[in-house]
């Protein structure tokens, strides 16, 4: 009984921070979209967007043709694979042929040089780009005809550095994981972005777009910073904030396709961005397990099970279970746009269970696996090859 009556109070410990959290989400959604102004029509600053590649990805085709359709005056694409002949890059040639009144390069970033493969590429990029506001995304992200107007809109400020855009999951090939991987995207990573911009402001970028004026790059030595680092996106937020300029963070929601239908690809890709995690923001990252719900209600319940008080379990896991719908309302709902409310109400307290899984194992190694290759990840987020 001493040892249920220890796990009960761990239970409800755990449910009261995750409780504080999901109130702090609910007010940073809140915050977020109170601060929503009208996109300036007649603010249209050239772009350069960039498209690192690898391979032939899932979707790849109509991802990319997604950014030839633009509802914007003048900008250009470019792409960036580590050989000339990428699959990836043969796609992009393909697309860019059914489109030609837009500028598109196509660019190779050769004998590698960096560890991380993408930052050269981007560092490719960034030295042939034309203009003086730089949009880099992934080639798994797919965008709407607004999206360039909507980057480019922060930039009205001239104490805006760098700007980035939220994020829905797109499970295109279906399964339950990457339906779980999805929402994950939908919810738990906006979730935790609209905390972080409501008590401390932008302080990074995310990966699937992240926007910056020349100058800013020039500033912090261009993408070449993230050269031996794994969660690059944040690397270049941080910096661009340690220099003085603002991030923003845009209220257009974009895309992210999940590229790992199987458990095994899901399990890999998700273990890796925690390992990133990690390692780039330890103290934060700690903290993230008092974020979860799910797992503590359960303990809670089960506990409270063995000391035979089935009302107050059911109560708890109850409770639990509201804290997470809350926060798939308020995140994934109301500030993504998400549509899918069965992924929503049902399979978001699954992945916040997991999630917890997930963080615990973050502490268990230090290597990943990332394009096929094997690193190990250092104090800071920097990357060591494995051979």
């Amino acid at each position: 009984m001493i040892a249920a009556s220890i796990l009960f109070a761990l239970g409800c410990f755990g449910l009261l921070t995750s409780t504080v959290f999901a109130g702090l989400v609910l007010a940073g959604a809140r915050h977020h979209l109170r601060s929503r102004v009208a996109l300036p029509t007649d603010f249209t600053p050239t772009l350069s967007l960039l498209k690192p590649l690898h391979g032939a990805e899932p979707e790849l085709e109509d991802n990319l043709a997604t950014f030839f359709q633009q509802d914007y005056p003048n900008y250009e694409i470019l792409f960036c694979a580590r050989t000339d002949d990428d699959e990836g890059l043969t796609i992009a040639r393909r697309v860019a042929a059914r489109f030609p009144h837009i500028p598109a390069r196509f660019l190779c970033a050769g004998e590698l040089r960096f560890i991380n493969a993408k930052a050269q590429s981007m560092e490719v990029m960034a030295r042939a780009a034309l203009h003086s506001i730089l949009v880099v995304s992934d080639s798994d992200v797919r965008v709407t005809p607004g999206y360039a107007r909507a980057v480019a809109a922060p930039f009205l400020d001239p104490s805006i550095g760098a700007m980035t855009c939220l994020y829905r999951g797109v499970a295109a090939e279906g399964g339950i994981w990457a339906r779980l991987e999805a929402v994950g995207m939908s919810v738990e990573m906006t979730a935790g972005v609209l905390v972080a911009n409501m008590l401390e402001g932008m302080r990074f970028v995310l990966g699937p777009t992240m926007a910056f004026r020349a100058e800013t790059l020039r500033q912090m030595g261009g993408f070449a910073v993230t050269a031996d680092y794994c969660a690059d996106d944040f690397i270049l937020g941080n910096e661009a904030f340690r220099l003085g300029w603002k991030v923003a963070l845009s209220h257009h929601a974009i895309d992210h396709i999940v590229l790992h239908s199987s458990f095994i690809a899901s399990l890999q890709h998700q273990a890796r961005w925690m390992k990133s995690t990690r390692f780039s923001r330890p103290k934060g990252h700690f903290g993230t397990s008092l974020t979860f719900s799910m797992p503590f209600a359960l303990l809670a319940a089960a506990s409270a099970l063995v000391l035979h008080l089935p009302v107050v379990a059911a109560a708890l896991f109850a409770w639990g279970l509201f804290t997470r719908l809350a926060i798939a309302w308020a995140a994934g709902r109301k500030v993504v746009g998400e549509t899918n409310l069965v992924a929503l109400f049902i399979l978001y307290p699954l992945r916040d269970l997991m999630g917890f899984g997930f963080w615990a194992a973050s502490y268990l190694s230090r290597n990943i696996l990332w394009r096929g290759q094997v690193f190990r990840l250092l104090p800071g987020g920097r990357m060591q090859p494995l051979r």
